[in-house]
């Protein structure tokens, strides 16, 4: 009798994995071809403090800036410290970005964008500031969004000694990154603190996108909804609700997007966070804030940082982004370099 019984549950076992791999080969299907890879097979969801600290433990590498640009760290006044990238020429006044690294607001730290900081410098000319913040839970909002102000304040304040046109920041960020940078957008016009140009890389703008059940099969791969849900419950210090009082808890949440600088926008159309961009590219143009938009078919999130230097598609993505900013900075066009 047992025996039968361990044959029927391994059976039903078996069962299960097909039933699971099934699923998980028809979510893979719809991916752009040259973005598929075995790791996608393996979803790796954050939804509690077990996986937040090996997600963490991943996430420690560093990248390598490219050759020729100078790297420097900086404290940042009432915030942490930022890593400041130049490229070599003569001083004068050009250029900045604010660039916010991505992870949900949970984990991640700049060192993990040298290489990205880095290029940007180089093939636009211009100086970027990238900053460190603190992260939730240890540090729920508004603590990691203080941060990121507190950068952007310290880099008109250093404008003049970086050789940086004040009229002529820009602010970006991907992810968790692209949504506390759209936030940090909004503060700096309330507070008269210039911004010419925000740079949104699929950014998390919209807390209630947790309380949505039917994602219509975005989301499956890269960040889902069960990792989104534990990110925002860490960053707000509960569960996402209809009503967020809190301004720029969620950039989403402002009402009034008038005046805000021209903005660059994109996102996979697998994305989890597809609907939110789009519905907030919806309303800025509906203030009269000119937006471009760019929906990549077949993308995840995330992969252009996996796949930039070896998929045209996503090396196009890349590029695309950086011809935005720089028109958005009046710097000329990107230079495309290995």
């Amino acid at each position: 009798m047992s025996t039968s019984r361990g044959a029927a549950a391994g059976v039903l076992a078996a069962s299960a994995v097909a039933a699971a791999a099934a699923r998980r080969h028809h979510t893979l299907s719809a991916v752009a071809p040259e973005l598929r890879t075995p790791a996608l097979w393996l979803p790796r969801p954050i939804i509690g403090k077990l996986s937040l600290t090996l997600a963490r433990r991943r996430s420690r590498r560093t990248t390598d800036p490219v050759a020729g640009v100078a790297v420097a760290r900086h404290d940042v006044p009432g915030g942490r410290d930022a890593f400041v990238y130049e490229s070599p020429g003569p001083r004068r006044p050009g250029g900045a970005l604010l660039w916010v690294h991505g992870g949900g607001t949970i984990l991640g730290h700049p060192e993990s964008d040298h290489e990205l900081c880095s290029r940007i410098a180089r093939d636009l000319g211009i100086v970027v500031v990238s900053a460190r913040y603190r992260l939730a839970p240890e540090h729920p909002f508004p603590a990691g969004f203080d941060d990121c102000f507190a950068a952007l304040r310290w880099l008109h304040d250093a404008a003049p000694a970086l050789g940086v046109d004040g009229a002529r920041v820009a602010v970006g960020g991907a992810s968790a990154g692209g949504g506390l940078a759209a936030s940090v957008v909004q503060k700096a016009h309330d507070q008269g603190l210039p911004v010419a140009f925000q740079m949104l890389l699929y950014p998390m703008l919209d807390d209630r996108t947790a309380l949505v059940r039917d994602h219509r099969g975005r989301g499956r791969i890269g960040w889902t909804p069960r990792s989104n849900t534990y990110a925002w419950t860490c960053y707000l210090g509960r569960g996402p609700r209809v009503a967020e009082p809190r301004p720029y808890a969620a950039a989403s949440r402002r009402e009034d997007l008038r005046g805000l600088p021209p903005a660059w926008i994109g996102v996979g159309d697998l994305d989890l966070f597809y609907s939110e961009n789009l519905r907030y590219a919806e309303r800025l143009r509906a203030a009269g804030v000119p937006v471009d938009l760019v929906v990549e078919p077949g993308m995840y999130h995330g992969a252009d940082f996996d796949h930039h230097a070896t998929v045209p598609s996503m090396r196009a993505f890349r590029q695309g982004m950086l011809d935005a900013l720089a028109a958005g900075l009046t710097v000329g066009p990107a230079t495309e370099r290995s």
